[in-house]
């Protein structure tokens, strides 16, 4: 949908229709999207770990933070599938391509989990 407000600030109620369009989304990838249920719980156990490796507050961010961009990838990527499934279900070259892209972004972001967690965690 388009943004309608331009420039102009959206304001409280706005605010809150863009917080709930949000958690929809999160529901619609927990209800339908494997991968997204199996990083969130990956998240929810490592989280409690993060307070007791991290040893400042930055690493926590970092730790905690690489995690999330996880999850952001993973929406991202469930949302270009979605978009390519609703077109039908022949294949197409650029439609493989943006799948593996989408794909390859998610990686990028669980090699970057990886490393913060690893770096720091060995530190």
């Amino acid at each position: 949908m388009a943004d309608t407000y331009g420039h102009r600030p959206r304001g409280p109620l706005g605010v809150l229709k863009a917080f709930r369009w949000s958690m929809l989304g999160i529901r619609a990838a927990w209800l339908h999207e494997s991968s997204f249920r199996l990083e969130a719980v990956v998240l929810l156990l490592l989280t409690p770990t993060a307070f007791w490796v991290a040893e400042t507050p930055v690493e926590f961010v970092l730790l905690l933070g690489s995690l999330l961009l996880v999850l952001a990838a993973e929406l991202l990527n469930s949302a270009v599938e979605a978009v390519i499934e609703r077109y039908g279900p022949e294949r197409h070259e650029l439609a493989g391509r943006a799948k593996d892209m989408g794909s390859a972004a998610v990686f990028m972001m669980l090699v970057n989990a990886v490393l913060a967690w690893g770096v720091i965690g060995l530190m």
